[in-house]
């Protein structure tokens, strides 16, 4: 079966695996970003948040197959 990680007796899918990893990066740059005060010049918080979570998707995505993992 290609696109999926058997972690515990469970199949779980590379991109939900992905997802859970940029998400835990995306929490870390906001925090790195409010740490410094980046959030005053931006005009909408959340979707800087979301962009930010789609770009780190994306390049998880893209970097997967040159890491050998098969989405």
């Amino acid at each position: 079966m290609t696109g999926e990680i058997y972690l515990a007796g469970v199949y779980v899918p590379t991109l939900l695996l992905l997802a859970v990893i940029a998400l835990i990066l995306t929490y870390g740059l906001t925090r790195l970003i409010a740490a410094f005060g980046l959030y005053r010049f931006l005009a909408y918080r959340a979707i800087v948040d979301l962009s930010l979570f789609i770009l780190l998707m994306g390049t998880l995505a893209f970097l997967a197959p040159q890491a050998g993992i098969r989405l």
